[in-house]
């Protein structure tokens, strides 16, 4: 049985996930992170994108992030996320809707504000069509 250590998947609004895992995969401000028991401690920012943990017995769960926080300690990570949703409750027609209307503000843009606030909303559009699209081919096998 593989070593495992505690993690804590929380946003704002609520807590998504807390229990015993044994691998967690994010993507850092720096890169992909991949997260097994006995892991240095560690904090980075994370960037808006899926987050696949490997629950004690083997059971994968994706969920994605808007952007956060990752600390690891010993025996212990927590994500501190902006906003977090488990994968399947994510929604591909909004999130395509939603990547249009932003490339459609950037190619129309007037004020640099505008410019960063429609190049975020796009980045997140695009992150949660990545986790939509790591959901189906997980789907797939």
């Amino acid at each position: 049985m593989a070593m495992t250590f505690h993690c804590d998947i929380v946003s704002a609004e609520e807590s998504l996930f807390s229990g015993l895992v044994e691998f967690l995969a994010a993507t850092g401000c720096e890169g992909e992170l991949g997260i097994q028991y006995g892991h240095a401690p560690l904090l980075t920012q994370l960037k808006p994108g899926p987050v696949r943990i490997v629950r004690q017995g083997g059971e994968e769960e994706l969920y994605f992030l808007s952007g956060g926080y990752l600390e690891v300690q010993p025996h212990a990570v927590t994500i501190l996320a902006d906003t977090a949703l488990r994968a399947h409750d994510l929604d591909e027609a909004a999130a395509l809707e939603a990547k249009r209307r932003a490339e459609q503000e950037l190619a129309n843009r007037t004020g640099e504000f505008e410019y960063s606030k429609a190049a975020a909303e796009l980045a997140e559009a695009a992150a949660q069509l990545r986790t939509i699209e790591e959901l189906k081919r997980r789907a797939k096998r």
